[in-house]
């Protein structure tokens, strides 16, 4: 499991840390883990990338290595700029995930609601690593709640 520290993620942070069978990265950008998930591949393992709506735009040009590489790739991805959202720096990005994931063939599915998402991310874990696919859940941010600072 490879993530950037974020807030929405963070219970779901803490379960991995507390699970000794997994190995967790902490990041200092989050296109570094596509690169962990793509060696995690390599040396028979599964992976998942957990980041923020605004890190996608940091991983556009190294998804190109799980699209061109066709190897499995999962990401959990809390989305920002949406639900109440008090920093406008978020918004363009928030906005534009989705498409930019899309442009670059990275299938999407969103979770909107609470009692959807261990479904979907199971759906969205089975074509990634069943069917060699790249796919990312987008988490609605009203399932996080806004931040407040």
């Amino acid at each position: 499991m490879a993530y950037v520290p974020d807030a929405g993620h963070a219970r779901l942070i803490e379960l991995f840390h507390a699970d000794a069978s997994v190995t967790t990265n902490v990041l200092t950008t989050e296109e570094e883990g596509i690169a962990i998930a793509a060696g995690a591949w390599l040396g028979g393992q599964r992976s998942v990338l957990l980041m923020q709506s605004s890190g996608v735009g940091n991983c556009i040009n190294t998804l190109s290595l799980a699209t061109v590489g066709r190897f499995p790739l999962l990401m959990l991805v809390t989305m920002r700029g949406e639900w109440a959202e008090f920093n406008p720096w978020q918004v363009p990005m928030g906005a534009g995930t989705a498409a930019a994931l899309a442009a670059v063939g990275v299938r999407t599915m969103r979770a909107e609601a609470a009692d959807d998402i261990a479904q979907i991310v199971a759906s969205a874990a089975a074509l990634a690593y069943e069917a060699d696919q790249q796919v990312a859940v987008l988490i609605a941010q009203r399932l996080v709640g806004a931040k407040k600072w």
